[in-house]
């Protein structure tokens, strides 16, 4: 009796299509070609991506960060809406690196899912591209990651990397703050990226349907309107202003990022009554029966940044953001504070 020929197996029976990776990669190249930047040596596709450092630094620092997007993924996921959670991505990271006077030079992202569908990768890849665009960075790099086993079927994760270059004797670290100088917060677009999992566990508990009516669109889309990426006004402040520390305000709110980037001996009071949070606060606050001190410490609750100034250039300062479309407005001041204590108050 002969022996029974065994199955031949392919990668594809695995659950990976290889075919399918290497269309989105062609797929992709267009996306990144409208990022390009001078710095920029080759086109996306090798095993490494080449960028030169610009010449106009004397000094040149190299600032990196990386972050995610958190379990919003799951909300783009549940309405299959795809095209702006690649923003957030880009906005994670490059708002991290403007805090220390960085500019975005270039971004990473990596990608995995269970099963690998061209469109909604695409989608995703187009968002990251425009984030670039408006961080001014260049899309040179990335992996996608096909990992059925691991993934559901149509689940996937991002993660962004980016770098940016900043003078060395321009790095912001807030050892310039001091007592008397003013805060000046820009506006958010929203939740940004930062409670995900409280909003969900509000929308599961009350059994609330994404589709509810919300403020001229959705409660989902309001809640996936991408994070603001505050780069290029930043920047150009930063062109005309001393800026003594940037703060982005992310997990932990406005209480736990503020005292990051402060020097030692000061608290800084904050006036709520000075800045318009948008209606989604309000919404989720009501609906979890939230208390204060727990909105503050999970989400932005409508401050996407602050920018700390000496007072007698705020004023200046809060026009230029204005003319350059920020909403912005002066939300506090320092105070000093020897035991270090109660870094950061809301009235």
């Amino acid at each position: 009796m002969g022996r029974k020929k065994k199955p031949s197996l392919s990668y594809r029976d695995a659950g990976v299509d290889i075919d399918a990776g290497e269309a989105l990669v062609s797929a992709i190249k267009p996306i990144a070609r409208a990022t390009k930047r001078p710095g920029v040596l080759d086109e996306l596709g090798g095993f490494g991506a080449l960028f030169e450092v610009p010449k106009n630094y004397k000094e040149p620092i190299l600032v990196s960060g990386t972050d995610g997007v958190g379990t919003k993924l799951k909300l783009a996921i549940e309405l299959g809406i795809h095209d702006t959670i690649g923003i957030d991505l880009v906005a994670m990271c490059a708002n991290d690196l403007i805090v220390q006077g960085a500019e975005p030079l270039f971004f990473l992202d990596y990608f995995a899912t269970g099963k690998l569908d061209t469109a909604t990768a695409t989608a995703i890849m187009t968002g990251i591209g425009q984030g670039c665009q408006q961080a001014g960075a260049a899309l040179i790099g990335g992996e996608t990651a096909e990992m059925p086993g691991l993934y559901q079927q149509q689940d996937y994760d991002l993660a962004g990397f980016c770098v940016g270059v900043v003078e060395k004797s321009k790095i912001i670290n807030g050892r310039l703050s001091q007592a008397g100088d003013v805060l000046i917060g820009l506006a958010s677009s929203g939740v940004h990226s930062n409670g995900f999992s409280l909003v969900r566990k509000i929308i599961e508990t009350h059994n609330i349907s994404l589709a509810l009516p919300f403020e001229g669109t959705t409660l989902g889309a309001a809640l996936l309107t991408p994070t603001r990426i505050y780069v290029k006004p930043v920047l150009a402040v930063l062109q005309q202003f001393p800026v003594h520390a940037i703060c982005h305000v992310t997990g932990g709110g406005l209480p736990g990022n503020l005292p990051r980037v402060l020097a030692d001996g000061l608290r800084a009071e904050l006036d709520s009554n000075r800045w318009n949070a948008a209606p989604v606060f309000d919404w989720l606050q009501t609906q979890g029966n939230v208390e204060q001190k727990e909105m503050y410490r999970t989400f932005n609750c409508g401050i996407g940044l602050v920018l700390v100034v000496a007072a007698d250039i705020a004023d200046d300062v809060l026009q230029q953001l204005e003319q350059l479309g920020e909403q912005a407005s002066i939300i506090g001041q320092l105070h000093n504070n020897p035991d270090n204590k109660e870094r950061v108050s809301i009235s």
